[in-house]
């Protein structure tokens, strides 16, 4: 028995972080229940583990009277002298009892009130390790995968990569290393349970701060971020001195800095520009190297009107509208992107066109689609196919261009 309490104890201590002493109590407190419920039961009992070599030994407390009721509780004063010489009424004896004598049903008993606590301890251990980690980046090893979710073991706990916070694209199997963000720490029924995030734009931040030190040390600040996981990642840094170049350091010596980043992201595409207060000297600089050739701005509607030449339009819409939906992420304004002639055209065909050379549409869903107000690529977003439907198309043409443009 002792050999494997101490088993036990060196086991929790060393792979789980459980201090001896908390599992001493904890075993003590279990196999005394257990016994007061089994064939000790109406006994008073006293129950000590040597945390050195996980020698058990028990007692049974028994108050001294002149006059015994309960056997089990008490004990005459005459016979307490054989325990205690000089024991008077009132003192309690402590008798000797065999730990094999407290019952197999008690010590059954006990190893599941032993277990149950043990993962008590290690309910509170996760949360207590973990707690001033959420937002940082941990790294592990991929376990395994249960439907559409990864669980990673990160040493002292097991956490889980959820198929919404995973980056389309990646894979990866049993064994390899792995690094997340610490999302958040969620309570439910099996305790806490660790929840990891590849996806999240604050990965993207968190690995520029660890790789920059510029910006870990407040030089150079993120001013504005915008991020479509696995494809583009744009975002806006300034300096607080005037003698560092915050771009500069961000892309580093021959681009050591950003590569590094972009190795880790599995070569998502990143743009790093210069903040500017001024909404259209930024947007100047994210639709590089697009050039647009006229600007107007919606202040009431947070909202930017902006025109390019037919050379630079696919440029500044992207692929499937990307770098629009990013550049106006990044702003906070709302974009509409048209085609510049030199004539005044006509903006209903303005809007036709750059839906048809954005997403391939033919040209009558385009047609209907800006008859619905949706005139620009950046007005997609936010956009479901419910929404489409309430515009008239079928629940199949609606599913078809919300695939077209996400």
């Amino acid at each position: 028995m002792s050999s494997e309490i101490l088993s036990v104890l060196e086991y929790m201590e060393k792979e789980k972080g459980i201090p001896r002493a908390e599992m001493i109590s904890a075993i003590v407190n279990a196999i005394k229940t257990a016994a007061q419920k089994g064939v000790n039961s109406g006994q008073e009992l006293k129950i000590d583990i040597n945390p050195k070599n996980g020698q058990l030994n028990a007692w049974a407390l028994l108050k001294v009277v002149d006059s015994v009721a309960d056997p089990k509780k008490e004990i005459h004063v005459e016979k307490a002298q054989v325990f205690k010489t000089g024991a008077v009424m009132g003192d309690v004896i402590e008798r000797g009892i065999d730990p094999s004598f407290l019952g197999r049903i008690a010590a059954q008993t006990a190893r599941q009130a032993i277990m149950q606590k043990l993962r008590q301890f290690e309910k509170e251990r996760i949360y207590d390790d973990f707690k001033d980690s959420i937002g940082d980046i941990v790294s592990g090893t991929v376990r395994r995968r249960e439907r559409s979710d990864l669980f990673i073991d990160l040493g002292k706990a097991e956490a889980v990569l959820p198929s919404k916070e995973q980056v389309p694209g990646e894979e990866y199997s049993p064994g390899e290393r792995i690094r997340c963000l610490l999302l958040d720490i969620e309570n439910s029924s099996r305790g806490p349970e660790l929840v990891l995030s590849r996806a999240s734009s604050k990965f993207v931040r968190r690995l520029f701060e660890l790789e920059v030190t510029e910006i870990a040390d407040g030089t150079v600040k993120i001013e504005a971020f915008a991020r479509e996981p696995g494809y583009r990642t744009k975002m806006a840094v300034s300096s607080t001195d005037a003698k560092v170049d915050p771009v500069g350091a961000c892309v580093g010596a021959r681009g050591a800095r950003v590569k590094s980043v972009v190795r880790e992201l599995n070569g998502e595409k990143i743009d790093i520009i210069e903040y500017n207060a001024d909404p259209q000297i930024l947007l100047t600089e994210a639709l590089k190297p697009a050039v647009p050739r006229e600007i107007t701005l919606d202040e009431r509607n947070k909202r930017i009107r902006l025109r390019v030449i037919n050379e630079d339009l696919a440029i500044a819409i992207g692929r499937k509208g990307q770098n629009a939906r990013l550049t106006s992420r990044l702003l906070g304004w709302k974009l509409d992107i048209e085609e510049f002639k030199g004539e005044v055209a006509d903006p209903r065909e303005q809007a036709i066109t750059s839906l048809v050379k954005a997403f391939e549409f033919d040209r009558d869903v385009a047609e209907r689609l800006v008859s619905h107000g949706i005139n620009s690529p950046a007005a997609f977003e936010g956009v479901e196919a419910n929404d489409l439907a309430d515009f008239g198309f079928t629940p199949e043409e609606a599913q078809a261009i919300i695939n077209k443009v996400s």
